[in-house]
């Protein structure tokens, strides 16, 4: 039962990670605020998503 706990979880976390990227890129911030916003999303994948969450462009 552990894997699939894993997988799902896994899966629900891509998912969340593509749609913030998503929404990073049609906010009206600056260029490079969505570089670094989409940069710290993929390479700290749980922190970046919440840091977005609450700090991020609107």
């Amino acid at each position: 039962m552990g894997i699939e706990v894993s997988g799902l979880s896994g899966l629900i976390l891509l998912v969340l990670n593509v749609w913030a990227i998503v929404k990073v890129v049609q906010s009206s911030a600056s260029t490079g605020n969505k570089v670094l916003w989409i940069v710290l999303i993929l390479l700290l994948p749980i922190i970046g998503l919440i840091l977005w969450y609450f700090l991020g462009p609107r």
